[in-house]
């Protein structure tokens, strides 16, 4: 399995996620260039009620673990079926901005060949019509 390390700078610091490193394998809602950044999650009611719902969502995506979990954050460990990359991917509810942010990055390598933003996409779906 090629996890890697997991990461010390991941979590929410000053209503941040960890900025996207100067690799093609990370995209985040908070990003400042255009190639990492994707929309955030918009928030459609009760913020507690959402973070569940992106929580039921995310949990039945295949190689996908939960590790920690707070009132306004979500971080799971995604595991690639073919030799176990792993991805780090992150969700913070800004309920004054009325979202939530997201975060995906790869642990190792240079590209993820778009894997982290196809990610996103696919879970904004579902989240959309759970």
């Amino acid at each position: 399995m090629l996890a890697g390390k997991r990461p010390k700078n991941l979590g929410v610091k000053d209503g941040k996620l960890a900025a996207c490193p100067g690799k093609p394998n990370c995209v985040s809602s908070q990003a400042s260039s255009a190639s990492h950044r994707v929309p955030p999650l918009p928030l459609s009611g009760e913020p507690a009620a959402d973070m569940k719902r992106l929580k039921e969502v995310v949990n039945k995506l295949p190689g996908a673990s939960l590790v920690e979990e707070d009132k306004h954050y979500l971080y799971f460990e995604c595991a690639s079926k073919l030799l176990g990359f792993v991805d780090d991917l992150e969700f913070y509810c800004d309920p004054a901005e009325e979202v939530i942010h997201v975060r995906s990055a790869s642990r190792l390598g240079y590209s993820d060949l778009g894997v982290n933003r196809k990610r996103i996409e696919g879970i904004r779906r579902k989240f959309e019509l759970a």
